[in-house]
């Protein structure tokens, strides 16, 4: 099986502009932001979606969380606002089978996002 794009740039064979990383989670600049702030946020674990976390998986979704609270007062989002956007599957828009974040801030952000 090939590995996913996110699973490659764990093991560093693709770069990335990393912001974060620890035993678990990786966090770094989206290539096409869609606001200026779009950092990815995902398992080091490669869980494909959102129906695929398991219970062995949630001290993980905590981290993950953990890690985006950081990241917000890192970029100096925490107090105007950010948006935590996951997407599962195809029809939500899910892009790469590899459970991510987009943490997105830095301007106002329209609703319904879709």
């Amino acid at each position: 099986m090939v590995e996913c794009l996110f699973c490659r740039i764990v093991k560093k064979e693709i770069p990335a502009q990393i912001l974060y990383e620890d035993e678990t989670v990786l966090a770094f600049r989206d290539v096409h932001p869609q606001a200026p702030v779009h950092l990815l946020v995902i398992p080091k674990k490669h869980v494909a979606r959102v129906m695929d976390v398991g219970a062995e998986d949630l001290p993980l979704v905590g981290e993950l969380h953990r890690v985006i609270q950081f990241l917000a007062k890192t970029e100096n989002v925490q107090d105007g606002g950010f948006r935590i956007v996951v997407n599962n599957g195809p029809n939500a828009g899910q892009a790469v089978e590899h459970l991510h974040y987009h943490l997105l801030g830095g301007r106002k952000l329209g609703w319904p996002p879709g």
